[in-house]
């Protein structure tokens, strides 16, 4: 998923070097195709995830880990990547993590395990953590404060229909050859993008004066580590285990460590001097309240298609298409609110509806017509969501001064992906221990042979995928699949109901540290915001 801060990222820096006219198109090829990459990953990775649990085993926390060992490396090193683009040279970094990103997914592709490709995921998020700034940073360098805008709608567009047909094409490949292609196919692009950029784009960096906050960049990515080390295998491993709890110490010190650093170095990757922006702090507070539900939402619900509904990846792709298209379709018109409104009322109305949203998705059961079921909860959320977005990269821009709106971007950007990040952790751990207490309570009256009991038992963390013991008679077996799945359903619900009071949370931020002040200063930049 794209970001809140995506297309500000672009709009908020000066063009260093505008390039020649007949090279914009090519530039604007190369980071569409480059942005491209990233965003068709993590949309066909989640829909990937019960086939390679199927296909390499694994439980729900290594299935984590596969988009958690990602996530790590691309928020932990987000701001770290963009500082090195603008000091080193933008088209170098930028094709430094697309080289980075291709090799990664070709490992991922050929992995003959999970612990591989966790391992080879890890090193995608290290490429990406370059790729995905420099992508922004270039367009920013390339075009004038004229053509930016222009340009900033073209990228938007295109990145937003690959978004789009990113989970239906690697649904088709998973379905009629294999998930290892879901990683594979990011190689012609990554070829297209090394030929073009060398050709036709130029390079740029920043002479302005400043150091890679390299303490920092240490430092996110091992409080991060240890947090999500912690709260991953918790469920596993039990909290009282020694790696458990090590992880979770060195987690919170470093964490402590990291704010340290970032108030007393020259040049932090994170000021926290912003944060006494009470709109600054309320906007990212906000983030986190709303891109937390909507990480674990985005991991749970192609299991819950895929698995328990038993759609096709195909389908499972095709069906988060309406809170796609809504979300692109809607963004311009969303952003009008904002100089209509003010930012507040938007940002206090919109997670309400995706609050509601959310508890659409506690409703269904097992079975049932899409159109019933899951279309229209994707489209109250995806309305939801359009509604806040826009608004949201508003306050963003808006609450620090123009000469600091990159960062601050930079900043919230990175807040979403590390949200994501903790809440798959965290409430993936909740989701695990509320389907074990239900798949109990519903195999205790079924006089469940006690090696079948012991083997579910010890089996539950893989959740959907657990299957019926060996050497069980089909009506039981039935008896106990059924079982198996609304556990799951019972455990999702509730994940959803968490999901529906962080939104409401979102919207309560809003209300009591968003200002009331209207705000145009970049309610051009936010229409143009066609991202989630």
């Amino acid at each position: 998923m794209k970001t809140p801060c995506d297309e500000a990222v672009i709009n908020s820096k000066l063009a260093a070097a505008p390039c020649a006219q007949d090279a914009g198109p090519w530039i604007l090829a190369a980071t569409i195709l480059g942005s491209s990459m990233a965003f068709i990953d993590s949309t066909v990775v989640n829909v990937a995830l019960p086939a390679l649990q199927t296909s390499l085993g694994g439980t729900l926390t290594d299935i984590q880990w596969v988009v958690e060992a990602y996530g790590l490396l691309l928020g932990a090193l987000l701001l770290v990547g963009g500082s090195l683009g603008d000091r080193y040279g933008r088209r170098r970094m930028f094709l430094s993590g697309v080289t980075i990103f291709a090799i990664a997914s070709v490992a991922c592709g050929l992995a003959p395990n999970l612990y591989e490709l966790i391992l080879a995921r890890a090193v995608q998020g290290l490429g990406a953590a370059f790729l995905v700034p420099g992508s922004l940073s270039i367009i920013s360098a390339s075009f004038s404060e004229k053509e930016r805008g222009s340009a900033i709608g073209t990228w938007s567009g295109f990145t937003a229909i690959t978004a789009a047909i990113g989970p239906v094409l690697g649904g088709w490949l998973i379905d009629h050859a294999s998930w290892r292609w879901a990683f594979f196919i990011n190689v012609p692009f990554a070829a297209a993008v090394i030929v073009i950029s060398l050709w036709r784009v130029p390079e740029s960096r920043s002479f302005a004066p400043g150091n890679v906050d390299w303490r920092g960049a240490l430092l996110a990515p091992l409080s991060l580590g240890g947090l999500v080390y912690g709260f991953i295998e918790a469920p596993r491993l039990g909290w009282s285990h020694p790696y458990v709890l090590a992880a979770l110490v060195i987690g919170c010190v470093s964490l402590a460590a990291f704010f340290f650093t970032e108030s007393r170095v020259e040049f932090p990757m994170a000021p926290l001097a912003l944060f006494r922006s009470p709109d600054f702090s309320g906007a990212n507070l906000l983030t986190i309240f709303l891109y937390s539900a909507l990480g674990i939402f985005f991991f749970l619900f192609p299991l819950d298609l895929i698995q328990i509904q038993h759609y096709s990846p195909t389908a499972t792709g095709a069906a988060m298409l309406p809170f796609i298209l809504l979300m692109f379709l809607l963004s311009r018109w969303s952003g009008g609110l904002v100089a209509r409104y003010a930012p507040r009322r938007p940002l206090m109305i919109g997670p309400v509806i995706a609050s509601a949203g959310f508890l659409l998705f506690a409703v269904p059961s097992i079975g049932g017509y899409y159109w019933e079921t899951f279309f229209p909860a994707l489209l109250v959320l995806g309305f939801g969501l359009a509604v806040s977005v826009a608004p949201l990269t508003t306050v963003v821009m808006n609450s620090v001064d123009q000469n600091r709106a990159g960062t601050a971007s930079g900043i919230n950007n990175a807040v979403a992906r590390v949200a994501g990040l903790l809440a798959i952790a965290v409430l993936g751990a909740v989701m695990t221990s509320a389907f074990g207490i239900r798949l109990e309570h519903n195999l205790a009256d079924l006089n469940v042979p006690t090696e079948a009991m012991r083997y579910l038992q010890t089996n539950e963390i893989r959740l959907g995928a657990l299957t019926v013991p060996a050497g069980i008679d089909p009506p039981m077996a039935g008896t106990i699949r059924v079982a198996i799945d609304r556990a799951f359903v019972f455990g999702f619900r509730f994940v959803m109901l968490i999901c529906a009071g962080l939104s409401l949370g979102s919207a309560l931020v809003a209300w009591k540290m968003i200002s009331t002040r209207s705000s145009t200063v970049t309610t051009a930049s936010a229409r143009d915001s066609a991202s989630v």
